[in-house]
């Protein structure tokens, strides 16, 4: 196992890092604002941990940010490791928890959530390295990573994770990117519904499901032909992920997560007409980045049926 000081990463080591390279690996402070006044994220993730979590328990948060979902842990646990890389992090989520009640139980500690174990077996591990389509973060390469070291020093009995799955999906659709009268097509994220000029062409396409205590896939493949129900212009593919924070079973319900949406223009936009189908490819590694995800689309027309009868 790594020492304690190589898992830390220090002020300077950070400081290093080019802000442009900071999102979605090492979120500065500021933007956890948008994070922490999202209700639509911080009311299932409270509700899951509720739920989880068990009277006096033992919890990891790898990549703590602000220590928000380490403090909801805190409530009902007895102690709450919160591993956050990020020094100026580390410094104000220790700041805020001494603010807050029973944050006294939360110790946070700055280290590679790559690379730190608990001291001791825990009940819970709560990461929330989440990005739409599992792009940019690290949330996936974290918890195999994790899975491996931690069966190998406390044996096989894996604790429970939040979330429990994942589910990422892809639907096409025609968006205009039209921003006061200019076009400029650019990936957009927003919350699902929230541009009523949006046109969904096709249903929702799933091509991943992930249950974070089984395997957790490397990479991501689509080649499907998606028949269109909607006459329009396709112009975007929109990418969907939903995140079942935990599953009580007993209600036979699913706290639920639904991210934004990712819109991701198309290079051409295409004429579709409703019963002819369009056909969809795409492969690409986790956690990469959002450019490659919008390189690796090929989205072709397919002719309809009875054309192709004409035609013989």
């Amino acid at each position: 196992m790594p020492s304690q000081q190589l898992q830390v990463c220090s002020d300077a080591e950070a400081e290093k890092i080019p802000e442009e390279l900071l999102l979605g690996q090492f979120i500065p402070l500021h933007y956890h604002f948008n994070m922490l006044q999202d209700r639509a994220r911080m009311d299932p993730f409270r509700e899951a941990i509720d739920c989880v979590v068990p009277p006096g328990g033992t919890i990891l948060e790898l990549g703590g940010g602000t220590g928000v979902l380490s403090y909801f842990a805190a409530q009902t646990a007895a102690r709450v490791w919160c591993v956050e890389r990020n020094p100026a992090l580390v410094r104000a989520a220790r700041g805020f928890l001494s603010q807050n009640q029973h944050g006294d139980r939360v110790q946070v500690i700055q280290a590679d959530a790559m690379t730190y174990l608990p001291p001791e077996p825990v009940d819970v591990v709560i990461c929330e390295m989440l990005h739409v389509a599992m792009i940019r973060e690290k949330q996936l390469e974290v918890l195999r990573s994790f899975k491996e070291r931690y069966t190998a020093k406390f044996g096989p009995q894996l604790p429970q994770f939040i979330p429990d799955a994942s589910l990422l999906a892809v639907q096409l659709m025609n968006q205009d990117f039209e921003f006061g009268g200019y076009r400029a097509p650019v990936p957009m994220f927003s919350p699902p519904g929230s541009h009523p000029e949006s046109c969904y062409l096709s249903d929702a396409q799933i091509y991943s499901t992930i249950y974070y205590q089984g395997d957790i896939p490397t990479d991501f493949e689509l080649n499907q032909s998606v028949p269109i129900l909607k006459s329009g212009t396709l112009t975007a593919l929109c990418f969907l992920t939903k995140n079942f924070l935990a599953f009580q079973l007993a209600a036979g319900q699913a706290v639920q997560w639904m991210m934004h949406q990712l819109i991701l223009p198309l290079a051409e936009p295409l004429e579709v007409r409703a019963g002819e189908t369009v056909q969809i490819h795409f492969a690409y590694a986790a956690g990469c980045r959002l450019e490659d995800l919008q390189q690796a689309l090929v989205v072709t027309r397919q002719a309809m049926p009875n054309m192709l009868r004409r035609a013989a």
